[in-house]
């Protein structure tokens, strides 16, 4: 490993370790980036890709007055890789923001092969360097030596969450004499595929799938699941009604058949620019295979699916990051380690990609003896989720999505029914003029 003045050392190419190598070698500074695929992949990656996309195929919400959204212009503001890749590899998803997997991950890894500042190391890390600038974005994945050196390095004890990945089918496998397209409240055109149900169906539905068989998953049974990525039948066992206010909701949807809302409906979003892809939004899930092509066929419209990836469920790891980083995500104990992703515990995405930016930003301006009198504080969300994960007052730690909880409270007081709207409205305003402030310093610092 190099252990130079003049280079960082990035462990992982993700979503959060491409983005933190791609920002620093717009400074000029060399980067040794070490991912261990192809020669390793963890149980949930599936391509040799960089920034691979395990989970959905959805950035999730795309407008700015949502904290996701605002991020996603944040970033795309400060030339974020992952922004630039998501919008040009960006398919149909209504209101939120989708790509083609391949397309995406195909993007960025180009991107990175090519970038002369960046070298790439094809092997597998067994420790933290405690030497030289480093920063980890492994991902929640991470596990052997390298774990147990994380753990050392920490002083943690065992951190994780459980997270699961939908099923994707073939588009051409699903009934649309049952199922039709149609958007949420018209937003975006006919972008999904619905599969409705009426209460005689659901009720079959739910009972087949809390009495469905469930894989073995190696210390499931502390039962530690991530709320934003629940496995359906965790969700099923919390009452019968429980999936029809999440993943099965059927307002906003008409069923042309019968001109009215269903009693329950499964949406299923495009995975791919072919259109020959769509997964089952909300269908996370640790059912056996068979199991789930016998009772998610008692869906109308998924009678006969074909299955190209059947849900899977995986441990996430992530670190006590309120207790051991500062708010540029390096460690207060070795201020020259930096993590940055979802080991930080924060969760998602674009989230994950923020970090990495962040993580990347401030190590390359320190190594660079930089400074900027504008700061990426808590009245943006870049800032914000910084100031989250960094916060020693946090006694219970748990992953977290951006969200306009964290963010700096707006002053002044909104009224109305749209006050909500215009709350949001102005955060983003506020937000982004900093970050344009931000951005403009920083294109004098980069190459």
């Amino acid at each position: 490993m190099s252990d130079g003045a003049d280079k960082i050392t990035v462990i992982g190419a993700g979503l959060a370790g491409c983005e933190a190598a791609n920002l620093i070698a717009s400074f000029g500074i060399d980067v040794d980036l070490y991912e261990m695929k192809p020669v390793r992949r963890s149980p949930a990656h599936r391509s040799d890709l960089y920034a691979e996309l395990v989970c959905s195929n959805s950035l999730r919400a795309a407008s700015i007055t949502n904290a996701v959204g605002l991020l996603k212009e944040e970033l795309r503001r400060l030339a974020s890789l992952v922004m630039e890749s998501a919008d040009k590899a960006s398919v149909p998803a209504g209101g939120a923001l989708a790509v083609d997997r391949e397309e995406f991950s195909g993007y960025i890894t180009s991107k990175i092969r090519n970038n002369p500042h960046i070298r790439i190391l094809t092997e597998e890390v067994n420790e933290v360097p405690r030497e030289g600038t480093v920063i980890v974005a492994t991902g929640p994945l991470t596990d052997g030596r390298l774990y147990d050196d994380i753990m050392t390095l920490t002083g943690n004890k065992d951190l994780h969450f459980f997270d699961a990945a939908a099923p994707i089918v073939s588009s051409d496998s699903i009934n649309m004499d049952k199922a039709f397209r149609q958007s949420r409240y018209g937003k975006g055109g006919n972008d999904y595929i619905n599969c409705p149900m009426n209460e005689e169906e659901y009720k079959a539905f739910y009972q087949a799938l809390i009495e469905a068989e469930k894989a073995e998953v190696h210390g499931f049974d502390k039962i530690n699941v991530f709320e934003g990525c629940m496995p359906i039948e965790v969700m099923a066992s919390r009452g019968e009604d429980t999936m029809r206010f999440g993943p099965l909701k059927p307002v906003g949807l008409i069923d042309p058949k019968t001109g009215r809302e269903p009693y329950a409906c499964l949406q299923l979003r495009q995975d791919d620019r072919a259109s020959t892809m769509y997964n089952l939004v909300g269908f996370q899930t640790r059912l056996k295979f068979g199991e789930q092509k016998r009772v998610f066929g008692m869906i109308p419209g998924l009678e006969n699916a074909e299955y190209l990836r059947y849900g899977v469920m995986h441990r996430n790891t992530y670190i006590n990051s309120p207790k051991l980083l500062n708010k540029d995500y390096s460690m207060r104990e070795y201020p020259d380690i930096y993590f940055a992703g979802q080991i930080t515990g924060v969760e998602g995405y674009i989230e994950s990609a923020a970090s990495g930016f962040l993580a990347g930003l401030n190590a390359a301006m320190k190594l660079k003896g930089l400074s900027s009198e504008v700061e990426l504080n808590s009245e943006t969300v870049i800032g914000a989720m910084a100031a989250y994960v960094s916060d020693s007052a946090v006694t219970k730690f748990v992953p977290m999505n951006a969200n306009f909880g964290i963010v700096a409270p707006m002053p002044g007081r909104f009224k109305g029914k749209t006050a909500k709207q215009d709350k949001n409205t102005a955060i983003a305003e506020r937000s982004l003029a900093r970050i344009d402030a931000f951005s403009d310093i920083i294109k004098g610092m980069t190459i």
